[in-house]
């Protein structure tokens, strides 16, 4: 560990032993905002603890000041907004008890009754009746369950409908097939196609084969969800009608790219339809009498509801709050959301069931940046888009924002919207991902965007696990975002082989990343996929059990041509951030003769002291486009890993590799992934 980690991690240690000591003004669900907010009579809402804090300020008591929060669920009706009079406030679980804020609304078990026997039992089959409960929810007040809308890629974020979740398990609305997809026989009408200009907005209409609509008795209301077009392009996209007789479903909404046949991924999901719930998970709720429906999972501990769209919490424009020890859940929409504010920190926090992402960390306005903002020892699962947007820094100028997310574990997001929502997207300059575990996901881990970012010491696994044309980190079609650095992570078990998936994707034109130090195992169809950029380095990593190691090509002189032709998407990018003038002239000298330098050809791609297990196929594609030196080792031998058979790779120190690539450096293999922080005895 480094001596500057090792100081931030001692004096994190020291400001959370001091958060019981900062002047506290005590919360808790058994409490009363007509308090005082001691520890006998503590607020019920945080509100009214921040409000206590300002109004103690503003009588000239400057703090510190701490809100702890007993155990319990705190429910949440709207955002807690926190500014510049709240800063250096800690928010935290009183002595690491469990604290929930939630926005859901909590339904007694007992109010779920079997749907047998009523009056609304024929709307199921006779096999699954028996297992499904209902909830009233008009009866008990609940009459906000929003609406369904056309979500996935080329459309805009927004809030969830409302989503049931039992056992803090999210159900999801009843589908059919429950675990595949239904191809797309014959498209009759492929509809508009927007990404051509047509803006007519008119539906497509496609074949189906076998029966199974003519169950559905009931065709007001059924969406169905696919890959239309590409296989990274997802769709969600209400049905207008069934023709049961020529087995032909007509959509309401065009497909970006129109509606397509041929590809194993061209296929089709339809959900929201009551009569297919037909196993635990599924859920159906009747808009118009206000019911919920579901397939009875067993015991029901615990039954609840999204209401809340908002997020939890908004820190703008301010410094120094720290929120600690908190589960955030069973929301509509964000987490946490974290504007142009220094130094603001989640730490140990949780966030799971919420309809978006989990934290949004970016600046309110251009010319306004936050600075070392972030997420330490987070975990993030179950969200319907992705983990985080870790945005910051002004392009224009290369002011770096120093934002983080360090030892967080971010898993099993993209519930509802699969593509381009990543675990981690990092956007801005000089934003930084580190010992970050990220797994099980259909599309990208990391999305980037933006100059001289560091990923560093991550494990990334088991993700772009049902999508085509995908990396586990992809970037790409801006050649002024340069300088960043990917450096000492474990990339592995990426894709199931069957779609085209890397862990590196530099897709159309992109540039300037050094990628150092990495572990690649069976890191995809081809762990690094170079798309007709320049000024990527691969130094000092190892590639393990892959087909293929490099695919690099030169799209841009010949499918790709447009974007580098006079009025292009490049020169559009390159004006905007002045590429030729300081500082972007003199960070990036090769950029500043973009131009002269024959964009289109790919070149300066440096690939020197590498190793090469078991692959078989170093590079696919044209070989000049990259400057592989003599440096680099190609084995089919186990070159001295301390276990090959246990996916331990760090070095022996007998290593070939030590002899055989001068001066090829030790892999931290160890040091890759979450790491636990001990904490100082107090003697």
């Amino acid at each position: 560990m480094s001596n500057n980690r090792i100081l931030v991690v001692i004096f994190l240690l020291i400001l959370s032993n001091l958060s019981f000591g900062l002047n506290p003004v005590y919360v808790s669900p058994k409490g009363s905002d007509s308090g005082d907010g001691t520890f006998s009579r503590p607020f019920l809402t945080i509100e009214k603890g921040r409000d206590f804090i300002r109004s103690k300020r503003s009588s000239g008591e400057q703090g510190p000041f701490s809100i702890l929060l007993q155990k319990g669920d705190y429910y949440f009706k709207g955002t807690l907004n926190l500014d510049q009079q709240d800063k250096g406030v800690v928010i935290t679980a009183f002595k690491g008890e469990k604290v929930r804020l939630t926005g859901g609304i909590t339904i007694y078990p007992r109010n779920a009754i079997p749907v047998a026997g009523s009056e609304k039992e024929g709307i199921f089959s006779l096999n699954a009746r028996s297992h499904i409960l209902m909830v009233n929810l008009k009866k008990l007040g609940i009459t906000d369950y929003g609406n369904l809308s056309q979500f996935g890629f080329g459309h805009p974020l927004s809030a969830s409908g409302m989503e049931l979740f039992i056992n803090g398990i999210a159900f999801h609305l009843a589908r059919w097939p429950n675990d595949s997809i239904v191809p797309v026989v014959k498209v009759l009408d492929k509809g508009s196609v927007s990404a051509e200009g047509d803006k007519d907005s008119r539906g497509g209409k496609f074949t189906y084969a076998g029966n199974h609509p003519s169950l559905w008795k009931n065709q007001a209301d059924i969406w169905i969800f696919g890959f239309f077009k590409y296989g990274w392009a997802d769709d969600a996209i209400q049905l207008a009608s069934i023709d049961t007789s020529g087995k032909i479903l007509s959509t309401v909404q065009p497909h970006l790219y129109g509606f397509s046949s041929g590809q194993k991924w061209n296929g089709w999901y339809a959900y929201n339809i009551p009569e297919e719930i037909d196993e635990p998970g599924e859920y159906y709720i009747d808009r118009k009498e206000g019911v919920l429906y579901f397939y009875d999972p067993g015991k029901i501990d615990h039954l609840e509801v999204s209401v809340l769209q908002g997020p939890f919490m908004r820190i703008s424009e301010t410094a120094a709050i720290r929120i600690e020890g908190i589960s955030f859940e069973s929301s509509r929409g964000l987490g946490v959301e974290i504007k142009s504010s220094d130094s603001c920190i989640l730490k140990d926090c949780k966030f799971r069931n919420l309809g978006l992402y989990a934290v949004n960390i970016s600046d309110v306005r251009e010319g306004m940046v936050g600075k070392k903002s972030g997420l330490i020892g987070c975990e993030i699962s179950q969200t319907g888009a992705g983990g985080v947007q870790l945005f910051g820094g002004d392009r224009k100028t290369l002011t770096a924002s120093g934002n983080f997310v360090d030892n967080c574990t971010i898993h099993n997001f993209n519930r509802i919207t699969k593509t381009y929502c990543a675990g981690i997207q990092i956007s801005g300059v000089g934003n930084r991902i580190s010992h970050c575990e990220i797994f099980d996901s259909p599309h990208v881990a990391i999305l980037l965007s933006g100059n001289n970012h560091k990923i560093e010491y991550n494990d990334i696994h088991d993700v772009c696990e049902s999508t085509d044309d995908v990396g586990a980190l992809y970037y790409g079609r801006n050649p002024s975002e340069r300088g960043n650095k990917v450096m000492c992570n474990y990339f592995h078990d990426i894709g199931k082989n069957h779609f085209h998936t890397s862990a590196l994707y530099h897709d159309d034109g992109a540039c300037g990343m050094a990628v150092f130090g990495n572990v690649f195992y069976k890191a995809g169809t081809w762990p690094s996929l170079i798309g007709g950029g320049s000024d990527n380095s691969y130094i000092n990593n190892i590639f393990i059990d892959c087909p293929v190691a490099f695919y690099v090509d030169n799209r841009l002189q010949n499918w790709a041509k447009d974007m580098v032709a006079q009025g292009g998407v490049f020169e559009k990018d390159l004006n905007e951030i002045n590429f030729n003038k300081l500082p972007y002239s003199l960070r990036y000298l090769e950029l500043s003769r973009y131009w002269e330098d024959n964009p289109a050809l790919p070149k300066r791609n440096v690939v020197d002291r590498n190793v090469f297990v078991r692959v078989k196929t170093v590079i696919k594609g044209e070989k000049k486009f990259l400057e592989f030196s003599e440096n680099n080792l190609i084995t089919d031998l186990d070159p001295g890993f301390i276990s090959d058979k246990d996916h331990n790779f760090k070095l022996k120190r007998s290593s070939i590799i030590f002899n055989k690539v001068p001066g090829f450096g030790q892999i931290p293999f160890e040091k890759i992934g979450i790491h636990k922080i001990v904490k100082l005895q107090q003697k």
